[in-house]
C-alpha cells in the first residue's frame, strides 16, 4: 500500500530496532530508533545496489520525496546514477564555495598581509563594504570584469573616485594571488584599465624650506606624549617612508648589525630596503627596550602584549601629535616628510636622482626600461641616508650646512 502523510507522522519509533514504512518501488521511510524518520530510495545501477537519500521528513514532504524518487528513475534510465550524480554536485557546490570571491580574498588577506593587521584594514574594509556583498559568494572564475564595474560604480556614484580606485586595485591583488593558487585563469581588472575617471591627485601639506624644517625637527624634539611616538616622530623623516609602513613596522625586518630595515611595500609590490643611519639605529636601540620583546616597533596602546592578533600605532596618531605640535595637516603630514626628503636631498644636497627615486619606494626603472632591484645602488643609498641624517641634525642645531652642489653626489 502507498504510503500517506498522517501515516508517516503517526508511525512511532522502536526502542530497540528501525524499521522502514515501504511506499513502493523502491521507496520507503527509515524510522530511527531516536524518531528520526529519512526518506531514501533503493535502486540498482550497473548490477549494483544502492541507497539514495532523499530527505528528512518532515522538511522533506511525501511528495516531494516521491518526486525525487521519479527524478532518480529517470536518471536510472538515462543511464546516470544518481547517487554518483549527487555526490558530484555535492562536491562541485563545496569547491565552489571553496574558492569564492570573499574566501580567496580573506585568504589572500591572511597569508599575505599579517592577518589585515592595521593598514590592511583599510583593504579588508573597502571589500566588505563594496564587493562582498554582491560578489562575496560567488566563484571567482565566474566573476566577469561588468561585475567588478558595477561595484565600482556604486562607489563611484558617492564622488568617493580615490575609493574606487583604490578598491579596484585591492580587487587586482586578490585576482593575482587566485592566478597564482591556480584558482582563477587570469587578472580581470585588467580589462577594467580606463573605465573610472581618473581620481584627483591628494595633496599632502609638506614643509621644504630648511629653515622651516629646522624648527620642525626642534619642535618634534620637545614632544611631551608617549615615548613610542616620540620614537616614530623622530624616525620619519630620517627615512621618509610611506606612513603605513612605518607604523606597521615589524622588529623581525630589522637587523641593527647590518643598519637595515628589510620589508615588503604593499602599494608597488616589491622588496624594499630601508639603509638605517647612525642616527635611527640609536633610537630604535632605546625603542627596543620598550617594544622590542613583541611584533611591532609601534604598537598601540590598546594592544600591550604586541602581537600580529592587535593593532600598531592608528594612521592618526602621528598626524595628531604633529597637530599637537603646532603642525596642522594644512601645514604638515607624516606622508610630507616623504616630499621634504625628495626635494632637499635633490635641490639642496645634490643626490641622484635614482637614488632618492629608489628610497621612497617608488616604481624605478633602469634606461632599458627594467625595474630596478632592491639591492640597486644599495652602498651608495647607505652614504645618502646618514648624510641626510647628519643634515638633519646640522640643521636642527642651527649649524652650518654646505650643500653637495654636484649631481652625482652619493
Amino acid at each position: 500500500m502507498k504510503l500517506s502523510d498522517s501515516a508517516i507522522k503517526n508511525a512511532k519509533s522502536l526502542p530497540d530496532k528501525a524499521y522502514k514504512m515501504p511506499d513502493g518501488k523502491g521507496l520507503y521511510v527509515f524510522i530511527h530508533t531516536n524518531g528520526s524518520k529519512y526518506f531514501r530510495l533503493d535502486y540498482r545501477f550497473e548490477g549494483k545496489r544502492y541507497t539514495l537519500a532523499l530527505g528528512v521528513y518532515p522538511g522533506t514532504s511525501l511528495k516531494q520525496a516521491r518526486d525525487k524518487a521519479a527524478l532518480a528513475k529517470q536518471q536510472i534510465a538515462d543511464g546516470i546514477n544518481p547517487t554518483v550524480q549527487k555526490k558530484a554536485i555535492k562536491h562541485s557546490k563545496a569547491e565552489s564555495a571553496a574558492n569564492s570571491f570573499e574566501i580567496i580574498a580573506r585568504e589572500w588577506g591572511q597569508k599575505n598581509v599579517n592577518g589585515w593587521n592595521d593598514k590592511y584594514n583599510r583593504s579588508k574594509r573597502m571589500l566588505e563594504k563594496n564587493i562582498f556583498q554582491w560578489l562575496g559568494g560567488k566563484p571567482i572564475k565566474e566573476i566577469l570584469p561588468i561585475d567588478i564595474l558595477n561595484c565600482l560604480r556604486r562607489i563611484e556614484a558617492k564622488g568617493t573616485i580615490e575609493t574606487a580606485h583604490r578598491t579596484l586595485q585591492v580587487c587586482g591583488q586578490v585576482f593575482r594571488y587566485a592566478v597564482a593558487t591556480a584558482r582563477a585563469d587570469r587578472d580581470i581588472t585588467a580589462d577594467l584599465k580606463g573605465a573610472l575617471p581618473p581620481a584627483k591627485g591628494t595633496h599632502f601639506a609638506a614643509i621644504t624650506e630648511p629653515k622651516e624644517v629646522a624648527g620642525l625637527l626642534r619642535a618634534i624634539d620637545g614632544y611631551s606624549g608617549s615615548f613610542s611616538v616620540l620614537c616614530a616622530l623622530k624616525i620619519a623623516p630620517l627615512v621618509f617612508q610611506r606612513p603605513g609602513e612605518l607604523r606597521a613596522a615589524q622588529w623581525q625586518h630589522i637587523n641593527l648589525e647590518t643598519q637595515e630595515w628589510r620589508y615588503f611595500v604593499s602599494k608597488t609590490e616589491v622588496q624594499h630596503i630601508v639603509p638605517l643611519s647612525r642616527q635611527v639605529a640609536e633610537i630604535l636601540k632605546e625603542l627596543q627596550q620598550l617594544t622590542g620583546h613583541g611584533v611591532w616597533l609601534f604598537p598601540s596602546e590598546r594592544n600591550p602584549r604586541n602581537t600580529f592578533e592587535g593593532r600598531c600605532m592608528s594612521e592618526n596618531t602621528l598626524n595628531g601629535a604633529l597637530k599637537r605640535l603646532g603642525y596642522g595637516k594644512d601645514v604638515m603630514t607624516t606622508h610630507g616628510f616623504r616630499a621634504m626628503a625628495r626635494t632637499i636631498l635633490d635641490e639642496v644636497l645634490g643626490f641622484r636622482v635614482e637614488y632618492i627615486e629608489h628610497q621612497l619606494a617608488h616604481a624605478v626603472k633602469d634606461p632599458n626600461g627594467r625595474a630596478y632591484n632592491r639591492t640597486a645602488h644599495l652602498a651608495e643609498r647607505h652614504k645618502m641616508m646618514q648624510a641626510w641624517a647628519d643634515y638633519l641634525d646640522q640643521l636642527k642645531t642651527g649649524g652650518n650646512v654646505i650643500p653637495i652642489n654636484s649631481k652625482k653626489a652619493g
